[in-house]
């Protein structure tokens, strides 16, 4: 089965001697291949900043908490996304508002976004959605219309671009995942990135206890709760092994991605997303959308490819029900889409059997 998602590593001769002399360097913990990543990071996908986490999810903690969301404030965020998203609103303690998406492309709808303001809310986090950029200069400009942060969740978009910049570069705050089954993997880990310099000491900090590195232990003073969200170096060390393959496995991702649009949008019954002129997808999945999606997993399923929603809007789990109230764009997504397998292991042959089968479907 060609399947949806798919874990992909640099090749067996380039990582294991790396890996090798970082497990027997006597320094596992955080240390100079972290920051070395950190700064690699940075440059090659064009940030001000990266900081190593342990995981997306912990990077998403740190945006909102250093973003200055508290207890009983309210976020604005969609229910379209993995779980993890919302359920670090609640650790924090505040209240996720979800707002409708636009359905062409399943990320936050602009205008609901502003409608679900009020003078509780203490930031907006918008995912870009299987790797397609939301409405970022619409989103953007009201957010600092209303003075709130503006949090970029761009852990199914790495390498995506928009208005010519890396995606990640417009939000206060953005994060990325390094986990498992993203473009980039570390096995697990993320990063985080903002505008404001002076958060760096209190980013690191939060991802250490509290604590400063490089100052003894003797002499710290914590005045802040910090979280054990530290990447170590052999995480990092895999980092900078993917760092020097990524490009060439994200333009697969966008060639995959660019074939579907083109022929899959041609057939009659489908469509597929829609989104702005300036914004460049990287294509984590790809979406069809169709008034059968269920007949569509079964047709390519008979041929060998997997496919499926993968994601639950988060609204249906128990958790959230209380604060979902009326989404009904979003209901016509989900009812209408499916996601099918657009990543580096899809070949051309591969493409062409999925629009083939599509076609005589």
């Amino acid at each position: 089965m060609l399947p949806l998602i798919k874990v992909g590593m640099p090749d067996r001769s380039k990582l294991m001697p790396m890996l090798e002399n970082v497990l027997y360097s006597g320094m596992l913990a955080e240390g100079e291949a972290v920051y070395e990543f950190e700064r690699r990071f940075a440059q090659h996908f064009g940030l001000d900043r990266a900081i190593a986490m342990s995981s997306g999810t912990a990077a998403l903690h740190a945006a909102l908490v250093l973003a200055g969301v508290n207890a009983n404030d309210e976020v604005i965020t969609t229910s379209m996304t993995a779980e993890p998203t919302n359920v670090v609103i609640l650790q924090v303690g505040a209240i996720p508002v979800f707002a409708d998406v636009d359905v062409n492309s399943g990320n936050l709808d602009p205008k609901d976004i502003e409608r679900k303001i009020t003078e509780k809310t203490k930031a907006i986090v918008v995912v870009h959605y299987a790797g397609i950029p939301v409405r970022l200069a619409e989103i953007a400009e009201i957010a600092k219309k209303h003075h709130i942060p503006l949090i970029e969740d761009c852990a199914h978009a790495l390498g995506a671009r928009y208005a010519n910049r890396s995606i990640g570069c417009i939000g206060d705050f953005a994060i990325f995942s390094m986990q498992a089954i993203k473009h980039m993997t570390t096995v697990d880990g993320g990063i985080l990135t903002f505008k404001d310099e002076t958060l760096l000491r209190s980013a690191k900090k939060f991802r250490w206890f509290g604590l400063e590195k490089g100052i003894p232990r003797t002499e710290v003073d914590i005045n802040s709760v910090g979280y054990k969200y530290n990447m170590h170096n052999v995480a990092a060390t895999i980092g900078l092994a993917q760092l020097d393959v990524i490009d060439g496995l994200i333009s697969r991702h966008i060639s995959n991605g660019r074939y579907f649009d083109e022929h899959i949008s041609k057939i009659p019954g489908l469509s597929v997303p829609f989104f702005d002129e300036v914004a460049s997808p990287s294509y984590w999945l790809y979406t069809i959308f169709s008034d059968d999606s269920s007949n569509i997993e079964k047709l390519l399923s008979n041929i060998g490819v997997a496919a499926n929603k993968l994601h639950r809007p988060n609204h249906y789990h128990s958790i959230f029900k209380p604060f979902a109230g009326v989404l009904p764009e979003l209901e016509k997504y989900y009812q209408n889409m499916i996601h099918i397998p657009c990543g580096w292991w899809v070949s051309d042959e591969d493409r062409d059997r999925i629009v083939n089968a599509l076609q005589r479907g």
